[in-house]
């Protein structure tokens, strides 16, 4: 067995990670879930010793790489990261694995063949610690859209839209002051948008946390939710997305 732990502050994120690799191989073996750097240390001073760590770089209570600070961690690490490219070369000149999310199946694939293939230690010294502190930054997630408004253009807040869709092959926003086009395609607006706020509920529909008035169950165990404001749009979080809905309004 390949005795495994998984240090990721989004639920979403840890169960998705698991699922992809209980797929993959079932010699994993999840000993834990941890979600914080505190948690994290006070886990590795009392475990058993592990064969492989999936390690998300930034927690709730700040970025994993300060664990590396307190504690000698010679298990393999592959880190998951929501940041940039650029940011993230680092990774590859020290020779640390990487998955960029959302994680995808064949470069988890890649990563595991790689440690599998490899099994060594992975011994991060301080001063590669110190660089990589220093060269990633906490993510900026959109702050508005600027969208046409008869001839000209307005600038929308994003704390202002209640919720965007898709059809037709266009992309829109509702917010009080009506209904724009946002010239994106979906995906790219979801990846820009803060997910503690808005939720892709299904393939053609994100909505704002704040913009939620009233939930039901629907067919199928799937959702209906009644959006403030709105009457002409009908919003069913799909089956798959139910339980991840649930717990991102916990959350």
């Amino acid at each position: 067995m390949i005795r495994t732990l998984v240090v990721e502050d989004e639920q979403r994120a840890a169960r998705q990670l698991q699922r992809m690799l209980e797929a993959m191989d079932t010699s994993f073996e999840i000993l834990g879930v941890i979600d914080s750097i505190q948690d994290t240390e006070k886990w590795l001073n009392s475990a058993p010793p592990l064969d492989l760590i999936f390690m998300d770089i930034q927690l709730a209570d700040g970025l994993s790489f300060e664990i590396f600070q307190h504690i000698n961690i010679e298990t393999p690490v592959i880190f998951t990261t929501a940041f940039d490219q650029y940011a993230i070369q680092a990774f590859k000149v020290n020779s640390v694995d990487y998955l960029l999310k959302p994680i995808k199946q064949s470069e988890l694939s890649v990563a595991i063949h790689k440690f599998k293939k490899s099994n060594t230690q992975s011994i991060i010294d301080p001063f590669t610690i110190k660089n990589l502190l220093g060269s990633l930054k906490p993510k900026v997630y959109r702050s508005g859209f600027l969208v046409k408004a008869g001839h000209g253009y307005i600038q929308i807040n994003a704390t202002e839209v209640i919720y965007f869709y898709s059809e037709d092959s266009l992309s829109f926003l509702e917010c009080d002051q009506g209904r724009f086009i946002v010239d994106e395609p979906l995906d790219q607006i979801e990846a820009s948008i803060d997910p503690a706020y808005f939720f892709r509920i299904n393939r053609s529909q994100i909505v704002a946390k704040a913009s939620i008035a009233k939930i039901a169950p629907y067919l199928n165990h799937r959702l209906k939710l009644t959006i403030d404001k709105i009457k002409d749009h009908e919003f069913i979080v799909s089956r798959a997305r139910t339980s991840d809905f649930k717990n991102w309004l916990n959350q």
